[in-house]
């Protein structure tokens, strides 16, 4: 699953630095998450890094993009090799 992230979101610029995918990114209003390049940092650690920075909470798991383990880790495999 992906996460994002809600309308809580204070724009503090914790989050974007922390995502080992650069699949944060500063939107509109709030800061938004590219579901298609979030892994919930699987393959690079082992929680979700914007998670545990966020200071509000407001980074839950997307319903929209529901993906197992083995998706996110076959996911993050595609993307390594891309760079």
């Amino acid at each position: 699953m992906a996460l994002y992230i809600t309308d809580e979101c204070i724009n503090c610029d914790v989050c974007e630095p922390e995502c080992p995918n650069d699949a944060i990114y500063q939107g509109e209003i709030i800061y938004q998450i590219d579901w298609k390049l979030c892994t919930e940092c699987v393959g690079h650690f082992e929680t979700s890094q914007c998670v545990e920075v966020c200071p509000v909470d407001c980074i839950p798991i997307d319903p929209s993009h529901i993906e197992s383990q083995d998706d996110l880790l076959l996911k993050y495999r595609m993307l390594i090799k891309k760079r």
